[in-house]
């Protein structure tokens, strides 16, 4: 397990499916909503692109029209943020017009080779993704998965390897988590961490390239009720 990618994920709504080129300010207007849910249940069924995930329902606040395209606005600034932290960022869209923003810090910039502790840099940019964010709104809800390839471990077993490999995506998202605190966010808007291992792989992890793409953490950011009710009441 070398060097990792960074994702971060921010999110206004539902439903991942295809990209737009259109703002996600004007895209915004387009989302609504529901009540009920939990975010881990949420995040789970974002990353397996599943049709049912909604955000509103998650958070418990209904989005409507005008505030959409306020929580849109808030999106590029996002986008923005993660670009200004040298990530490779692009705005994806679903179907229905929801709307989030993908992030890739490269490789490298994280973790030193089999280590969970952020490297000089890595603690760098992400002070400086967290404090542009918060620049924009200090209510996003963050969620936090890591990520590894399937290298194995030297003197391990294949199924040996796989659970250090879950542990140290564990570690590694947990130390995400305390940057994320360390550069002053609120720890009440932190709903999530946690790791995966070895799932979901990007890319192939036949070739040292493909490898390097599955080492990530991803980080979803989505609208907080706090900020959903917000956007409402201004859009009145």
């Amino acid at each position: 397990m070398k060097g990792m990618k960074f994702s971060a994920i921010v999110l206004s709504a539902s439903l991942i499916l295809s990209s737009c080129n259109m703002s996600n300010m004007a895209k915004g207007g387009l989302i609504g909503g529901t009540s009920g849910g939990a975010v881990g249940a949420l995040v789970g069924q974002l990353i397996g692109k599943g049709k049912g995930a909604a955000i509103g329902a998650a958070v418990g606040a209904t989005v409507g029209t005008g505030a959409g395209l306020l929580i849109g606005k808030k999106m590029d600034k996002a986008k923005a943020a993660a670009e200004a932290a040298k990530a490779q960022a692009e705005i994806l869209t679903a179907a229905d017009g929801t709307q989030y923003v993908k992030a890739t810090f490269e490789g490298g910039l994280l973790f030193a080779t089999g280590k969970t502790e952020l490297t000089a840099s890595a603690k760098s940019e992400i002070n400086k993704f967290i404090t542009n964010l918060k620049a924009e709104d200090s209510t996003f809800d963050l969620a936090i998965v890591g990520y590894t390839d399937n290298a194995g471990f030297k003197g391990k077993t294949a199924a040996q390897s796989k659970v250090l490999n879950q542990q140290l995506s564990e570690n590694r998202a947990q130390s995400v988590r305390a940057q994320f605190l360390a550069a002053g966010y609120n720890a009440n808007y932190i709903k999530y961490t946690t790791g995966r291992g070895e799932e979901n792989p990007v890319a192939s992890n036949a070739t040292a390239e493909g490898r390097q793409q599955n080492r990530r953490v991803e980080v979803y950011i989505l609208p907080s009720k706090e900020m959903i009710e917000a956007a409402n009441q201004a859009a009145k």
